[in-house]
């Protein structure tokens, strides 16, 4: 930290005595071989404190350094008047540090907002198998969480006395009808449907029962429809209640990325925009799109978390699992600069303007999105006026020094 400062100081020191300072002090010793004269003396390690005349620093023991005036430098000075803060800096002096400059333009450009996502299954794809009696699992069968299934595979066997009265009032209701079926052996076999249905038979089970004449020992509990088992909450020889949640299960062909984005970015990101999902452990990739959904504010972060769709059919994506989400849109026509260009203060930024005879005059700005190496400028600056980008830092360090009062005259 120390060596670092020391060459800041230095630096400046060096800048200083090849004539970009523009301070107008009273006269000092002429320098005998250049005809100059010094104006004052500065720390090299802290160049805001100055003295008219030579010694030690008092805060880290070292020489005062001087800084002279530049004759040529100071003559372009009287004749042009400085605004405040400003720096004028010779030709020679701007090659030296490498001042370059560049030109504030109204560009469009293509930019890449990128977000996390995390994976969720829809909602309207969500299956919960529930209980519609109490009773015990007799067994299980290829039930694993994470384990994919197919519709009306066999999950799991329970027995329930429940089923079975059920069951026998079914077979008792088809042995009434053995012929025609009247409506009221139809509306009484319907019944005793329903009623296995509702406690949980699976339609292919009721079927089975319908055509062997026979009460089932146990109750089949299969899968609603192809997905993934995300939850299983029974196994072999366990007491189930009624309404328990025996398996939760999701088709993942389709699924939801929530993506979490800047509140500034909502307006190039309409419904329907398709955005990039990077799997991070394989690389892989597939398109997203932003769903008609409203999207979740966090007013204490800034963000918004918007949900996108997407097509899934190797099942890569799985619930909860984290992602990478890339959207490239365009940003209207703004003023840009180069970033180089920019002192950020934090709370502050400004750029340093060219003028005529070298003067560069220090302006407040307001910065937006930034892209690569450019920055939007929303106010202070037109297009086409030339900033500072390259040597800001010597410029920024010398208006700084200049806005410093200088020392009273004895």
């Amino acid at each position: 930290m120390r060596r670092a400062a020391t060459g800041f100081g230095i630096m400046i020191a060096v800048f200083a005595a090849y004539g970009v300072s523009l301070y107008h002090h009273s006269p000092a010793p002429a320098n005998a071989l250049s005809g100059r004269r010094i104006l004052y003396y500065i720390d090299p390690m802290h160049p805001s404190y100055k003295s008219d005349k030579p010694g030690i620093a008092p805060d880290c023991g070292m020489q005062l350094q001087p800084v002279w005036e530049n004759p040529d430098h100071q003559s372009a000075a009287k004749e042009t008047k400085l605004p405040a803060a400003a720096v004028q800096v010779d030709g020679d002096t701007q090659r030296l540090i490498g001042l370059m400059l560049a030109r504030a333009e109204r560009t469009s450009e293509v930019d890449k907002i990128e977000a996390v996502g995390r994976v969720a299954a829809e909602d309207n794809r969500m299956y919960k198998i529930n209980s519609g009696v109490d009773g015990f699992v007799r067994e299980t069968f290829q039930d694993s969480t994470g384990t994919v299934v197919e519709k009306n595979q066999k999950l799991a066997s329970v027995y329930a006395p429940e089923f079975l009265a059920a069951a026998s009032g079914f077979l008792a209701a088809n042995e009434r009808v053995p012929g025609s079926v009247t409506p009221e052996g139809t509306r009484s076999i319907q019944n005793y449907t329903d009623r296995l249905r509702n406690l949980g038979m699976s339609e292919p089970q009721i079927k089975r029962v319908a055509a062997t004449r026979q009460i089932p020992e146990s109750v089949d509990i299969v899968a609603p429809a192809n997905g993934v088992v995300l939850a299983r909450n029974v196994s072999a020889g366990q007491h189930f209640e009624h309404d328990m949640v025996l398996y939760q299960i999701a088709d993942l062909t389709k699924i939801w990325v929530v993506a979490e984005v800047d509140q500034a970015d909502q307006p190039y990101l309409r419904p329907g925009y398709v955005a990039e999902v990077r799997i991070r452990d394989s690389g892989s990739k597939l398109p997203a799109r932003v769903t008609e959904s409203l999207p979740e504010s966090d007013a204490a972060a800034g963000t918004l978390k918007l949900r996108l769709e997407a097509d899934n059919p190797r099942l890569s994506l799985r619930p909860n699992m984290l992602v990478d989400v890339a959207f490239a849109v365009r940003r209207p026509p703004a003023v840009t600069v180069p970033v180089d260009a920019l002192v950020d203060s934090g709370t502050r930024s400004r750029v340093y303007v060219a003028r005529e005879n070298g003067i560069f005059e220090p302006r407040e700005v307001e910065t937006g999105w930034r892209h690569g190496d450019r920055v939007q400028i929303t106010s202070g600056i037109r297009p086409g006026e030339q900033v500072v980008t390259n040597a800001t830092f010597l410029i920024d360090s010398e208006s700084r020094l200049r806005s410093i009062p200088a020392p009273a005259e004895p």
